[in-house]
């Protein structure tokens, strides 16, 4: 049996797609997840086995470079891996394959149990996701208190700076939801993603750009989630609260997410630019 690993390139992407679709799940559009809508000087789009001209395995990447603490860093995220029964004892060349690229920091923001075990023999890190539970309810709230817009006319014209720069980077995700939040002066962006959990449809929140104004929102905010989404539960972080809600609850490590860096702290890690924002599950 003769097996080849090659970067995934261009010429890949449809043969890539197909096998994914085929063999890992049919309902994620796999060719739109791999053209991430950001800008970014990619080396690849992963990493895949041949055996002949067919696809035998793929490790998929997404590229971006971000700026952190003002330097300009540049991240791989890796995600979808996926190789057939035949072919499993080259699945962690495929992994060093990735890692073996100089210059990145490394994120796998949805590992499964044993491949967070197998993360962590290559020094990846566990992030702390403690997870607050929030339920949908529809309380009531005074009228005009707060606007809650999901128009993108509106959330462009709202903000501004690096966090327009993130709407515009991230408004073609194909998982990612965006809202503004209004009350007054003050606007708070919000990212979110469709998630399942228990059989139930929730709101997962990737990103919040001002604390404060979400969590005094927190009433309103879950309120049109649930009329306007049909979402019933919204998943928080516990570091975008300084309380709990009221009827929330905490569950510890609720979904392993990780990172290999030599030089960023786990604060410094975000779930933007990633598979939590282009893979819908």
């Amino acid at each position: 049996m003769t097996v080849r690993l090659t970067p995934i390139t261009d010429a890949d992407v449809a043969a890539v797609a197909d096998f994914l679709h085929a063999n890992l799940n049919a309902r994620v559009p796999w060719t739109r997840v791999m053209s991430v809508p950001w800008k970014v000087e990619a080396p690849n789009y992963g990493f895949m086995l041949w055996d002949g001209q067919r696809v035998a395995g793929a490790y998929l990447a997404l590229y971006a470079d971000r700026t952190v603490a003002g330097r300009v860093e540049r991240f791989c995220n890796l995600h979808a891996w996926c190789v057939l029964p035949d072919f499993r004892s080259h699945s962690i060349p495929l992994l060093m394959a990735l890692l073996a690229q100089d210059g990145y920091h490394f994120t796998d923001l949805s590992p499964t149990a044993d491949v967070a075990q197998l993360n962590a023999l290559f020094k990846f890190r566990a992030l702390d996701t403690s997870t607050v539970f929030i339920p949908n309810v529809p309380w009531p709230s005074l009228p005009h208190r707060t606007r809650i817009s999901a128009d993108p006319a509106v959330i462009a014209s709202t903000l501004a700076g690096a966090e327009l720069e993130l709407y515009r980077d991230h408004a073609q995700a194909a998982a990612a939801r965006h809202l503004v939040l209004i009350r007054g002066q003050d606007s708070c962006y919000v990212m979110f993603r469709y998630q399942r959990c228990r059989h139930m449809p929730c709101a997962w929140i990737l990103h919040v750009s001002n604390p404060e104004l979400f969590r005094r929102a927190i009433g309103p905010l879950t309120r049109h989630l649930l009329v306007r989404h049909r979402l019933l539960v919204t998943l928080a972080e516990q570091p975008i609260f300084d309380h709990r809600p009221r009827l929330s609850l905490i569950r510890p490590g609720w979904w392993p997410k990780m990172y290999r860096s030599v030089s960023l702290e786990p604060e410094q890690i975000d779930y933007l630019y990633s598979e939590l924002v282009c893979v819908p599950w």
